[in-house]
């Protein structure tokens, strides 16, 4: 993880230090990243920085970073041999150039096209998908693990990219996990819904993919022009900018060289097998006993969801768009926010993925920004004032005494908010992303994502990618200790010092804590990656696991969680948020017995309205007079030809609009201007329209969408509309009982 451009591992993947080095430590791995490991026996270029996009050029053999028994067998430089038709290519080239177009990647590198092979599962798609898929398609890799704060920033990116080159564009997820608990597809599968990604992933769980790439840092973006040739890479944050730059100009290029393909494509979507709940993906809770309300952030509903300690619903705040909008209940919008701080009749929200302070007046039920700009914070910064300084993930928020301290994720710091002054500044954490002791200066953390205050003016800290838990003193004399789990490990190495151990202090191994409470003299840990509460004696720092099993599950008995994210208490009652699970526990303190919260009366937001947003047909299709039989129904049939391999895709719905041009009355309006659903028989679409009179004439527009794949289940799938103009005249003794169409996608 790394919000630098680059940030190298290169150790194999069971043995990895850390992504973050020491300045000294970087210049030297940069200097020896002179070539990386290549699928298929060869290699990949190594990559020069040019403009923070790395252009491809042939360098020198590198050494594996894999270990094995048998000798190395020695590999020859690849050689540049060009295909037979390279002459053409040339020609084509040639032309492009002289229109004033030259390739903007001169020194591409040719793929073989198997270079995604390796990954143990596909998700967000029908099936496995290969370059040779993607031909004619702009392509970006996207190397990440859905644990990195780093990872889920360049995530909108990639969304507006996706969105700006609908047709021209496909970005493949490489899924290339840190915690063990990151490599079971099924967990990949629920964060590509959590972070509702359009794209395919596929699950590198044994670094295959990223290790051919030659891959030093989360996230890596990797981009391959239209003919299926690689021109380089992007790491870290911030680079919207300069891919759309770079995209535009590749489209723009094989545009006119004709090696674009167009042709819109769709893929098989988890978010299409999801059935609407009442909690979606839950991220924390704030109980509080004075006034027997429970405050749950619904964070993938996006609001704020309100009720009595045992279950009653009494309120919702947020209309559930994503957005950021102050106003009542209804009308205030938010963007998956995650944990609150009450104080007095103010609920404080970090609304995370706005990067922003959210205040709710919970007696004048009216929601406002206390802090943030909307936009992320690109770089470090010590603070200022609070509408005029941008925050950067927001995670976690407790109050001491009149000040708000924050778990700001993404720059890996404390800040802190005296409430009623305009200032918001940096508390603790130099910014560098490790586990280190020390004053609150000097100290480091590691994206923290939960915080609960002590006694004695101190605070708890979840220290997610370090999975250590920290206790941070206030104070002139302010430090951060750790409290469990590993720290102050030479060159980063507590970053990847996590697993499932209870045992005393530095011993205990969590793996990605999200949150942390404490309550009556001893800490409550929610080992989110480990499936578990985890209890932590303060005296003694002995931890033991309290609930769970250590495995991902729903059953109550006997208790299984998934990815559990958010702990609150009152007494002897800890609420628990289940994450994965979309539910809120209550666990019986000492006891350990668990009941699920029932929200009676609770529902989801409503679903955003669909709109026909298939491609309108460029072109019409003229079709000679259809001299009809009248009867009840107009009846087409539609057979299709396809590319060689292709059959109609089988997950897909073959849809239909008919419209009229002018006065006609052979069918009602009510059969006009609706996307409605075909029939499909033997590879053909059957259209049945129910007819208001059984004689007539009629200018018909019929536009029909389908969608087509290699051999019918492919995990690329093109979609095609096509529209006909068809002029009809149903009588008695007409010719024909249906309409026959022919569907062409070439």
């Amino acid at each position: 993880m790394s919000d630098q451009s680059i940030v190298s591992l290169t150790a194999p993947v069971a043995q990895r230090s850390s992504s973050r080095w020491p300045i000294w430590g970087l210049l030297i791995l940069v200097a020896l990243a002179v070539g990386v490991t290549w699928l298929s026996r060869q290699r990949v270029p190594s990559l020069l920085l040019e403009n923070r996009l790395v252009a491809a050029e042939e360098k020198g053999d590198a050494k594996s970073e894999t270990k094995s028994d048998k000798p190395a067998k020695k590999e020859s430089k690849p050689t540049a041999k060009k295909p037979a038709d390279a002459s053409k290519d040339d020609d084509k080239e040639n032309e492009t150039e002289k229109k004033g177009l030259p390739n903007p990647f001169p020194n591409r590198f040719k793929l073989s096209g198997d270079e995604l092979s390796g990954g143990v599962e596909w998700i967000n798609t029908s099936g496995e998908i290969e370059l040779k898929d993607l031909r004619g398609k702009v392509v970006l890799l996207d190397f990440w693990t859905f644990c990195c704060i780093n990872c889920m920033h360049i995530l909108p990116d990639l969304k507006f990219l996706e969105h700006k080159y609908p047709k021209e564009l496909v970005v493949i997820g490489v899924h290339s996990a840190k915690f063990d608990n990151e490599k079971d597809s099924e967990n990949i599968r629920r964060a590509a819904l959590r972070y509702e990604i359009e794209h395919p992933i596929v699950n590198d769980a044994e670094m295959k993919i990223w290790r051919g790439f030659g891959v030093r840092a989360w996230p890596t973006i990797g981009l391959i022009d239209p003919e299926g040739y690689f021109c380089g890479v992007a790491s870290g944050e911030g680079n919207r900018e300069l891919l759309d730059e770079v995209i535009a100009k590749l489209i723009a290029y094989h545009r006119a060289k004709g090696t674009l393909d167009e042709t819109p494509v769709e893929f098989d979507l988890e978010r299409n097998r999801v059935k609407p709940g009442a909690l979606r993906f839950p991220g924390k809770v704030l109980a509080d006993e004075a006034s027997d309300r429970l405050f749950i952030t619904d964070s993938n509903h996006n609001r704020i969801v309100i009720t009595s300690l045992e279950g009653k619903l009494i309120d919702v705040i947020g209309s559930g768009v994503a957005g950021a909008t102050d106003g009542n209940y209804k009308t205030a919008t938010f963007f998956r926010p995650q944990g609150t701080a009450l104080v007095g009749d103010n609920l404080y929200v970090a609304d995370t993925e706005n990067h922003m302070l959210r205040v709710i007046d919970l007696k004048a039920k009216k929601v406002a920004t206390l802090a943030g700009t909307g936009k992320q914070a690109q770089f470090r910064d010590r603070g200022g004032s609070l509408r005029k300084t941008a925050l950067n993930s927001p995670w976690a928020i407790s109050q001491i005494d009149g000040t708000l301290y924050i778990a700001m994720a993404g720059p890996h710091q404390l800040f802190s908010h005296e409430i009623g002054s305009d200032e918001i500044t940096v508390f603790a954490g130099s910014g560098r992303e490790d586990i280190l002791n020390g004053s609150l200066a000097e100290s480091a953390f590691a994206q923290p994502s939960g915080i609960s205050v002590g006694t004695g003016k101190t605070l708890f800290v979840a220290d997610s990618e370090g999975s250590s838990i920290r206790k941070v003193t206030l104070g002139a004399k302010g430090e951060v200790t750790t409290v469990a789990g590993a720290s102050d490990l030479p060159q980063g190495q507590t970053l990847f010092a996590f697993g499932d151990i209870d045992e005393v202090g530095g011993k205990a191994r969590f793996q990605h804590p999200l949150d942390v409470l404490f309550h009556e003299g001893s800490l409550y840990v929610a080992d989110s990656y480990n499936h578990k509460v985890k209890r932590v004696d303060l005296a003694s720092r002995k931890v033991t696991t309290l609930l769970g099993t250590g495995k991902s599950g729903a059953n109550l008995a006997p208790l299984k969680l998934s990815e559990p994210a958010g702990l609150s208490a009152v007494k002897n009652k800890l609420f628990i948020a289940d994450t994965n699970n979309h539910r809120i526990l209550v666990a019986a303190l000492p006891s350990g017995d668990v009941s699920e919260l029932k929200i009676e009366g609770l529902q989801s937001p409503p679903l955003p309205k669909e709109t026909d947003d298939a491609t309108e047909g460029k072109e019409v299709i003229a079709v000679p007079t259809q001299d009809l039989t009248s009867g009840d129904a107009m009846n087409f049939r539609v057979s299709f030809k396809l590319p060689e391999g292709y059959k109609l895709n089988k997950l897909a719905k073959v849809t239909y609009k008919l419209d009229s041009a002018g006065e006609q009355s052979l069918i009602a309006a009510d059969q006009l201007k609706a996307r409605k659903v075909a029939e499909v028989k033997d590879e053909g679409a059957v259209i049945s329209v129910p007819l208001a009179n059984k004689e007539g004439n009629a200018m018909l527009a019929l536009t029909l969408t389908f969608s087509y794949c290699r051999d019918g289940v492919g995990g690329v799938c093109k979609i095609k509309t096509l529209r006909w103009s068809i002029p009809v005249k149903a009588s008695a003794d007409g010719k024909v009982t249906a309409i026959k169409l022919e569907a062409v996608a070439e």
